[in-house]
C-alpha cells in the first residue's frame, strides 16, 4: 500500500502529530493554571476550627462572645466567614451586593451588611448575629415583638431586619413611622411586610 494513502500507527501523518501536540500542550496549560494546594508540612499547627488551607491566613472572629481562631481566604466576605466556616446560617446571603440587608449583622454594636465586608476587617472584633440576639426561651424584645405583630411571612429577611432594628434603637431616629421606614429602608422585604415590620419597632421604642 503507498504511504501517501495511508499513514500506519509508527508513521503518523503531519494533521494527527499536531493534533497530539496541542493536546499535550493544553494540558500543561490547564495543569499550571489549576490551583495547587500541597499537603502542609509534617508537624505544622492545625487551626481549632479547621484544618491548614493553602494561602490562607490567621484570623480570629470573636462571634456572640465566642472567639474563632481561622484561616480563611484573604478575600473572604464576612458574610461567608460567618454562614460557611463558623456555621452561623441565622444571617442569610440574599444579593451579595448590599442592597437587601439580609446580611446585617452588628460589628462593635453597629450594624453592618456582611456580604461587603472582608473578614480580615474584623479580625478581634465584637460580632453579633441573630444567633446571639436572644434565645428560643429568652427572646430579645424585638424578636418578641415581630412575633407579636408578624413582622414576617417567608422569614428569609427576617434576621436582618430584626439585627437592624436593633441597632436602629441607639441611633437618632425621630418618634414617627415615616422616620423609622427612611432608617431601614436599607432593609428589604419582598413580601411586602413593612407595616408590621414598623409596628413591632415601634412597641419596641414606646417600651424601651
Amino acid at each position: 500500500m503507498d504511504d501517501q494513502e495511508q499513514s500506519s500507527p509508527s508513521d503518523p501523518t503531519r494533521r494527527a502529530f499536531l493534533l497530539s501536540m496541542g493536546s499535550t500542550a493544553a494540558a500543561a496549560v490547564i495543569a499550571g493554571c489549576a490551583p495547587v494546594r500541597p499537603a502542609p508540612p509534617s508537624g505544622s499547627p492545625a487551626t481549632a476550627d479547621g484544618p491548614n488551607i493553602h494561602g490562607a491566613v490567621p484570623l480570629t472572629l470573636r462571634i456572640n462572645g465566642k472567639d474563632h481562631h481561622l484561616r480563611v481566604d484573604p478575600r473572604a466576605t464576612l458574610l461567608d466567614c460567618i454562614r460557611e466556616t463558623v456555621a452561623l446560617t441565622g444571617t442569610k446571603k440574599g444579593c451579595d451586593h448590599g442592597q437587601c440587608g439580609a446580611c446585617t449583622v452588628h460589628v462593635n454594636g453597629r450594624r453592618v451588611n456582611s456580604c461587603l465586608s472582608l473578614a480580615l476587617m474584623h479580625d478581634g472584633e465584637e460580632i453579633t448575629t441573630i444567633e446571639g440576639l436572644g434565645t428560643p426561651d429568652s427572646l430579645h424584645p424585638m424578636q418578641a415583638a415581630f412575633l407579636a405583630h408578624d413582622g414576617y411571612q417567608c422569614g428569609y429577611c427576617t434576621s436582618g431586619q430584626i439585627m437592624s432594628a436593633v441597632a436602629l434603637l441607639k441611633e437618632p431616629c425621630g418618634p414617627a413611622d415615616a422616620a423609622v421606614k427612611e432608617l431601614m429602608s436599607g432593609n428589604i422585604c419582598r413580601c411586602g411586610a413593612y407595616q408590621n415590620i414598623v409596628a413591632a419597632i415601634q412597641q419596641v421604642r414606646k417600651n424601651s
